[in-house]
């Protein structure tokens, strides 16, 4: 048996056109536990750490972030009273994390093999928040699964319609990934409730914004009278692949994009933010030929 349970018709009719969501086992898994996550916060370089205080608005300048005094295994240790959020980046460099994400992104595939023949670069992130902390309206640049481990929060997940192309331009020119967020927007939007044992496709550029909750305690009986609110720590696993092509862009953005990610001097397309690999086929993740003037391609 394994990790996820996938309906293999709703896989194929939303795998990177809409969020839609999946059940998994890996809750109770023991590379997710605290005292792990410490240790992996320990082995990896500084810059795949990054952490900051949960207390902040859904619209967020980067330049804003509210730092919270704390070094990232003190965080993880005290995540259930510092109010902070903290993200494990590229947990696959543990051989570990990387032989767990391998046998689930392969599940994916095994299920869909043509949808994600486009895409490269298996990644993963762990994300560790307290109770009630946000995470701010942002973008992603791949095809993900948000697997919720621990605890219980929100996610509004905004149509592609309120991305601008100047917005999509920027994120993929190595802008930071927190969008502006406007109020007109929660029109565009849908609330997905996500509690452990369930996982969330994301697809590639889904603006998106996150509300953890705290966990709710209940006095015996029928009428479930609630007693209290009791802190309970948050953790996620993010598990996705780069795409190839952006199919969720409009062509005359995509067009210029083909220029940006263009090297003169060997020719070919390159993807920024995107590690060597290997030679892609000519066709990206949602299915959509390449123009023959894409399909001579080289990863740098």
């Amino acid at each position: 048996m394994g990790y996820l349970d996938i309906a293999v018709p709703a896989l194929r009719a939303k795998f990177g056109r809409a969020p839609f969501i999946i059940q998994h086992r890996l809750a109770p898994h023991r590379l997710f536990a605290l005292p792990r996550l410490v240790e992996l916060a320990r082995s990896l370089p500084d810059s795949k750490v990054e952490w900051n205080s949960g207390n902040v608005p859904v619209s967020l300048d980067p330049g804003e972030t509210p730092r919270n005094g704390l070094s990232p295994e003190e965080t993880i240790r005290r995540i259930q009273e510092c109010s902070s959020w903290l993200v494990l980046k590229n947990a696959e460099r543990d051989p570990e994390y990387a032989e767990l994400l391998d046998r689930c992104l392969g599940e994916v595939e095994r299920a869909a093999p043509d949808l994600t023949a486009g895409m490269h670069g298996f990644e993963s992130f762990i994300f560790v928040s307290s109770p009630n902390a946000v995470t701010p309206y942002h973008m992603d640049p791949e095809e993900n699964f948000l697997l919720q481990i621990r605890g219980r929060k929100t996610l509004h997940a905004f149509e592609r319609s309120v991305l601008s192309d100047q917005e999509a331009e920027r994120f993929f020119s190595g802008a930071h990934r927190n969008l502006v967020y406007r109020d007109e927007y929660a029109a565009r939007s849908r609330a997905f409730k996500l509690a452990p044992g369930l996982a969330l496709h994301l697809p590639v550029i889904v603006p998106h914004w996150v509300q953890k909750h705290t966990a709710k305690r209940f006095a015996p009986g029928r009428s479930k009278r609630r007693i209290s609110d009791s802190p309970a720590s948050h953790v996620n696993w993010l598990c996705g692949r780069k795409i190839f092509a952006a199919c969720a862009l409009p062509e005359a953005l995509r067009q210029r994009l083909q220029w940006q990610y263009r090297k003169p001097d060997k020719g070919g397309l390159i993807l920024k933010r995107t590690e060597p690999h290997r030679q892609l086929p000519a066709i990206d993740s949602c299915s959509i030929p390449i123009p023959l003037s894409q399909q001579r391609t080289t990863l740098v």
